[in-house]
């Protein structure tokens, strides 16, 4: 067994010098022997089709050392940065694209450097689980690019992406409004979901977002929100399934309200009016006016308890 592994290891450590002679062979061509701006390129872009990324690498680096003035070299600055973005090392890319953008900010190709710097953050984006930071970042670049280059592929496919972009982050925001709908805080749940409804209209969060409003302005015992939700939930997604939910919530809770609030409402108007006399019979204390006190203690709520009418079955 001992000797097996010694000559596993003898392997490893020849490979291991292999590697090291192959790599200080290319470093001293590169060191010591100049070559023409087109070969050095050429055989970067063919490494980058074989997807040898690392020597694709190292010959756009050479462009730069070689021949920094050049055109080629340019361009080999945005070949570094895509090389980079298909081994998902998205911060270096984003190091090479702000380098070229500082140095080239007016060149042809500037659409494109914007375009490849959203990708690398629209490519990181994560579950609606986690920080959306990088969602923000991605957001915010796909708008820069559309607003600097309106007319382009770029701002077109950066348009998509930006709809996708938004419905990820409207997705966040409804994962919090349920959590705080789920533990009854319902002022920080209606908060998170009216963000959906004025800043992420557009998406397909929109429709659940209006029926859990419903449901949390019902919770709260304000039947005219709720009630306002609903019809513009109605009237916009007449066919949708938020709605039809909406319509079995406002039946079995919201009915209950209306009920309760009216009947409190007709007795607080026939209360204005009562006699004397009808307010100590209304208060269970029948007897003769001259026996009452000459002011009677406030009473609640509890004090009065109305037949009220059961809500309307569910459909």
């Amino acid at each position: 067994m001992t000797k097996f592994w010694h000559i596993i290891l003898s392997g490893s450590i020849l490979l291991a010098l292999t590697a090291c002679g192959s790599t200080k062979k290319a470093t001293e061509r590169f060191a010591y022997v100049e070559e023409p701006v087109e070969i050095l390129y050429r055989s970067g872009t063919e490494s980058l089709e074989r997807r040898r990324y690392a020597d694709a690498l190292a010959y756009f680096a050479e462009v730069e050392r070689q021949h920094p003035y050049s055109a080629w070299a340019r361009r080999s600055m945005l070949m570094t940065a895509y090389t980079q973005y298909l081994t998902n090392d998205f911060d270096g890319s984003l190091a090479s694209i702000e380098r070229f953008v500082a140095i080239h900010p007016g060149n042809k190709d500037a659409g494109y450097a914007y375009y490849l710097r959203a990708m690398c953050h629209y490519e990181r984006i994560r579950d609606v689980g986690r920080d959306q930071k990088i969602t923000r970042d991605a957001r915010d670049a796909l708008i820069d690019v559309i607003r600097r280059y309106p007319d382009t592929e770029y701002a077109r496919d950066a348009q998509l992406k930006l709809d996708l972009t938004n419905d990820h982050l409207a997705g966040k925001e409804m994962d919090i409004g349920r959590y705080y709908l789920r533990r009854n805080q319902h002022v920080a749940a209606l908060g998170r979901f009216n963000n959906v409804l004025t800043q992420y209209q557009t998406t397909g969060h929109t429709e659940e977002a209006l029926h859990r409003t419903v449901e949390a302005y019902l919770e709260l015992g304000l039947v005219g929100e709720a009630q306002r939700h609903a019809a513009i939930l109605g009237y916009n997604y007449p066919d949708s399934v938020w709605y039809q939910d909406t319509f079995r919530v406002f039946r079995r809770n919201g009915q209950k309200l209306l009920d309760q609030q009216e009947t409190n409402k007709l007795l607080a108007d026939e209360d204005v009016e009562l006699t004397p006399q009808e307010r100590l019979e209304r208060a269970g204390n029948v007897g003769d006016i001259d026996d009452a006190p000459a002011a009677l203690p406030p009473r609640s709520n509890d004090d009065i308890t109305p037949d009220l009418p059961g809500a309307p079955p569910s459909r």
